[in-house]
Parts: C-alpha cells; sequence; structure tokens
C-alpha cells in the first residue's frame, strides 16, 4: 500500500526581517539630503506599517525606499497590500500597508480550483488560513508545486511541511 504524501500552502510575513527593513529605511530617511529634515517617517504596528510624509513625492520617495529595504531582506512585496494616501494632521500624508498573514477563503477557494483543474490525483484541503494538499505520487505533489509557482497570482504563498 502506498503511502500519502503532502504539504502545506501557507502564506505568511517574518515580522523581524520587516523590522530590520523598517528600521534600516527610517536610517536612510535620516541621513538622505532630499529628507533629512521632513517628517517623514516609518513606524510598525503589528501586522501594519504606516509611512508619514509632508507631501506625495516624499511619500512615494519613502515608499520606494521601504521596497528596496524590504526585497533586500526577501520579504516578498506581493505580501504588501498598500491603501491610497491620506491627508493627515499638521499638513502631511499617510498611507497604511498591511502585512499579509494567512490565505483568505476565497484566494485558497482560487487556489483549490487551480489544483483542481490539472487533473492530478491530489487533494486540497482548506484549514483556516492555509491550504493542504495530499496525494499518493510526489510527482502529482512537485507538479501542483510547480504549476502554482509559474502561475501569476497576485498575492504571495510557501509552501511548508512537504511530507513524505
Amino acid at each position: 500500500m502506498a503511502q500519502e504524501c503532502s504539504f502545506d500552502i501557507v502564506s505568511t510575513v517574518d515580522l523581524q526581517e520587516v523590522e530590520n527593513a523598517v528600521n534600516q529605511t527610517m536610517k536612510e530617511i535620516r541621513t538622505r539630503y532630499d529628507l533629512k529634515d521632513s517628517k517623514a517617517e516609518v513606524i510598525r504596528n503589528e501586522r501594519e506599517l504606516v509611512l508619514t510624509a509632508e507631501d506625495d513625492f516624499r511619500l512615494r520617495a519613502v515608499k520606494e525606499i521601504l521596497g528596496q529595504k524590504l526585497a533586500r531582506r526577501a520579504v516578498p512585496l506581493k505580501a504588501l497590500a498598500w491603501t491610497d494616501p491620506k491627508p493627515a494632521a499638521g499638513s502631511t500624508v499617510r498611507q497604511t500597508v498591511e502585512l499579509q498573514n494567512g490565505i483568505a477563503i476565497e484566494r485558497a477557494r482560487q487556489i483549490v480550483s487551480l489544483i483542481k483543474g490539472t487533473k492530478l490525483k491530489v487533494q486540497a484541503q482548506i484549514m483556516g488560513d492555509q491550504l493542504r494538499v495530499r496525494g499518493r505520487s510526489r510527482d502529482d505533489l512537485q507538479q501542483v508545486i510547480q504549476m502554482l509557482r509559474e502561475k501569476d497570482l497576485d498575492f504571495d504563498i510557501q509552501f511548508v511541511n512537504y511530507r513524505t
């Protein structure tokens, strides 16, 4: 009798790497000539980042710096949900960024339909904010992983707990 293999599909962000990227961004803001004496800053509140600047131009510069620092620290930019900039107190502009944690149910259903569309002998099961994919053949599971990597999803996913 063949043994069943499985892996999990999750979507998480390493918060320590995000914190390091925020610290590096703030350090660059304090030393960069066009942002040096401005009110620009980035603050992290649990799973949310708040970017503040004096105007849209400086906000775009802060956003660009933060994106570079996050990419350098291997934090996927697809895991960020940006809101529209809004005016804030003190004639500043504020923008919030939500950090992705878990796979939303609509997105999980999208992944399940993609997996079912392959016609491979695997089962995908939604388990809270992650998915478990099971099958008897390791090759089928690896084909599912390859197919999902090739799809251009608008959110970030990782493959963990590969069990044989």
